[in-house]
């Protein structure tokens, strides 16, 4: 049974931050700063964060020594819109693989899907290339061997992945991959590193200085499922002695929740990885 879009979900973009948000909430955070090497570090933060909910996952690379953590980074849950970067990928390496200039207004679907979260700009370009038989393709070809479609429903918020392969796909529009073209991964690289100040939480908590970041957050309430938001963050983050890519994903009772809980841990991770090098 294949479901359709509306009645399964609320969210991911359609709704505007401050409509979500209802003030401050509380999350168990490590009760003192955490010593030894980074690796040390990483785990007693993620321990401690693990009291929050168990449907938790984290992964990053230091992309200074190619060194890797994961905490539950087999955690698998709903993309929400952070599939809008496989989603851009897609439009882009059809346009590629054709001879073809993408359209000026496939681009700016892109820009908004990518920079705004734009909801009907995803659906359009979901559409264009294919739906979940080009997602999957792609993933495959990406080596993302834990993200796919849904087969309860062809809506790209639907898509599985995980922790580790969200990684992994930072990893590669970082640093290139013979599956994008190179124009392409630093064209949504760029415009990653311009999404809306409002959803720059999670990974790209905190900014400022001389830190770049390049990120996609996804936020949605799977109402047919558990009723649980997924809230999800992934991005790079270079500067101030910092280079690393990292993907954070939980599922939480509200996204008041869930927002509150992946910032808390973007910035703890911002300070851990800026307290030397993981290896």
């Amino acid at each position: 049974m294949t479901l359709s879009r509306r009645g399964l979900l609320l969210g991911a973009g359609a709704l505007a931050l401050t409509a979500c948000s209802s003030g401050p909430v509380p999350v168990v955070t490590p009760s003192a700063s955490p010593t030894g090497t980074v690796r040390e570090q990483l785990q007693a933060i993620m321990d401690a964060y693990a009291a929050n909910t168990d449907l938790l996952g984290m992964s990053v690379t230091d992309l200074r020594t190619h060194a890797t953590f994961s905490f539950r980074g087999d955690f698998a849950t709903n993309s929400a819109s952070i599939a809008k970067v496989m989603i851009a990928l897609a439009a882009l390496r059809k346009a590629r693989k054709a001879g073809e200039e993408l359209s000026f207004e496939h681009y700016g679907r892109i820009s908004k899907a990518i920079r705004d979260s734009d909801n009907d700009a995803a659906d359009q370009l979901w559409e264009w290339v294919g739906g979940v038989a080009a997602y999957d393709a792609l993933a495959a070809d990406l080596g993302l061997a834990s993200t796919h479609s849904d087969p309860r429903s062809a809506f790209w918020s639907w898509t599985t992945t995980t922790p580790d392969d969200q990684r992994r796909l930072m990893r590669l529009l970082a640093t290139g991959t013979e599956a994008v073209h190179e124009e392409d991964r630093l064209y949504l690289m760029e415009l990653m590193s311009k999404t809306n100040a409002s959803q720059t939480w999670g990974v790209g908590h905190p900014r400022g200085g001389k830190v770049t970041v390049s990120m996609k957050n996804g936020w949605v309430q799977f109402k047919s499922l558990d009723n649980r938001w997924a809230v999800n963050s992934i991005g790079r983050v270079s500067g101030e002695g910092r280079d690393y890519v990292a993907a954070l994903m939980c599922r939480t009772p509200t996204f008041d929740a869930g927002k509150a809980l992946t910032d808390a841990i973007g910035a703890d991770l911002f300070a851990v990885m800026g307290s030397g090098e993981l290896s």
